[in-house]
């Protein structure tokens, strides 16, 4: 049924290897009380809690059943923990909140058992054991020996063939003492009791076999059991653990409501952390929308610009403070000499401008997918006026595109001659006119989401064909008079 071959134990703490268990050799019959006795030290709780599978061994083999734990997994092992093996424990380890028959019933809980059928068998093993009329109490009203009893009720509730004690009386007076070993020694009848003790006289008075233990190492044994008792062992039972879902979260919501004050303290303190979170995920996503709508505000009120040509401003600006002075010869006393400014701005200008290829650079943006999903619009002109009427005008047909206001007061050959000067021009000499610069009448981006992201709808709607326009004003609702001119909307003359 259960055998220990060559059973070693190794416990790690940094450098240091402490080596509980030195090569242990064990069987056990189906039916006998066995007392290991050691000092403190020795090994024997290592050797009881490997034998219940609370630890685990470093080499050698634990047999139940003719089969090796070796492959075990944690469900091999909670099957044999909840089903073959019971525990009684010196400290009792009996839940406070929960009455006695509760505790008792709790192995049955996990596994699986209905309610009727737990409660059935607790009060049957609970009678047992002495406690019947004990049954609706908490631990905290019961003795030491009422406790214990308690707890062997609790490990004999699943009816298992080993029953493992670890120092059972060693928190209670002699005659209570007396009194559970009397009560361990009934139950060895029918069933396989292994107790750690430090008491040799209980050892002798009431076991069938002492197993001593020194160093890890079994320098002794009283009675060995033999291959023909282990063949004609009870064979150990193999059910598997259970539990519903209904059956855990009943249990969880009753060990919630019996500590309310942490349950209370655990959710605030969760709510804080949860509604923290979601604070600094909330203002870091805003902050990132207002960051990418300034981007976008910006990008729409000054867009990246692509020309034709290009000059280099730098070198042009460069050139009119006199930046390069320093190459120049060094001027005798008594003579003035020029400094060539003019010859290096027009220098530059002759090797500073460079020409776009537009068209591969119109390609490359309608056909590279990272460019199409980091813009917003894409708007092309081609320096060819559109020539716009309005026969409805104050005074008549008014031309609206290119705007020929600047030309009905006078000024329309300066502004010609300010922005065909290519150094003016460069340099923003054009003043806040230029050909282009006085125009009224604007293409469309085609992004309606931007549009309107950008702008609200005064009056009227947004245009749905090539053939209308809309009037764009300021954020006060008011436009130039330079446009009503330029519209035909006020009189030129």
């Amino acid at each position: 049924m259960l055998e220990l071959k060559n059973i070693t134990k190794e416990y790690r703490t940094g450098d240091q290897v402490v080596q509980a268990l030195k090569g242990i050799n064990l069987k056990f019959r189906s039916n006998e009380f066995v007392s290991i006795l050691g000092q403190s030290g020795s090994g024997k709780t290592t050797l009881l809690n490997i034998i219940g599978g609370l630890d685990r061994y470093t080499e050698g083999d634990l047999l139940i059943n003719d089969r090796s734990t070796k492959e075990y997994k944690d469900r091999d092992w909670d099957t044999y923990r909840n089903h073959s093996v019971g525990f009684i424990f010196q400290s009792y380890n009996l839940i406070p909140h929960q009455s006695v028959l509760s505790n008792v019933e709790l192995a049955l809980t996990l596994s699986g058992v209905s309610k009727d059928e737990r409660r059935e068998r607790a009060r049957e093993v609970l009678e047992k054991v002495g406690l019947k009329d004990h049954v609706t109490k908490r631990p905290s009203q019961l003795s030491g020996g009422q406790m214990q009893r308690v707890a062997i009720a609790r490990a004999l509730i699943n009816d298992p063939e080993i029953l493992l004690a670890d120092e059972p009386t060693g928190a209670l007076d002699s005659e209570t003492s007396l009194q559970i070993m009397a009560l361990l020694q009934e139950i060895a009848a029918d069933r396989l009791v292994i107790m750690v003790t430090h008491n040799p006289q209980l050892a002798e008075d009431y076991s069938t076999r002492i197993i001593k233990v020194l160093d890890g190492e079994i320098i002794s044994d009283s009675n060995p059991a033999s291959e023909i008792e282990i063949r004609d062992s009870k064979i150990l039972k193999n059910d598997k653990t259970f539990m519903s879902f209904f059956t855990a979260l009943s249990l969880s919501f009753n060990n919630l409501l019996t500590k309310k004050g942490r349950t209370l303290l655990t959710a605030f303190a969760g709510s804080i952390g949860i509604i923290g979170i979601a604070l600094i995920m909330s203002l870091s996503n805003g902050v990132q929308n207002y960051i990418a709508r300034i981007e976008e505000d910006t990008l729409s009120s000054y867009p990246l610009t692509i020309e034709e040509s290009t000059l280099d401003m730098g070198m042009i600006i460069g050139a009119l403070m006199g930046v390069n002075t320093e190459e120049l010869e060094e001027v005798e006393e008594g003579e003035v000499a020029a400094t060539p400014i003019m010859t290096d701005v027009l220098a530059t200008l002759a090797s500073r401008k460079d020409s776009n290829n537009l068209t591969a650079f119109k390609e490359f943006l309608e056909e590279d997918a990272a460019v199409q999903e980091n813009i917003n619009a894409i708007q092309y002109s081609y320096n060819i006026p559109i020539n716009i009427f309005n026969e409805n005008g104050v005074d008549g047909v008014v031309q609206v595109n290119p705007s020929n206001v600047m030309n009905a007061i006078g000024m329309g050959q300066a502004m010609d001659a300010q922005t065909s000067n290519p150094l003016q021009s460069a340099m923003g000499g054009g003043g806040m006119m230029g050909a282009s610069g006085v125009d009224s009448w604007k293409e469309l981006l085609n992004n309606q989401e931007l549009l309107e992201s950008q702008y609200d709808t005064v009056s009227g709607r947004w245009p749905e064909s090539f053939n209308e326009v809309i009037l764009i004003v300021d954020e006060n609702n008011r436009v130039s008079d330079y446009m009503l001119y330029s519209l035909g909307l006020l009189s030129q003359e």
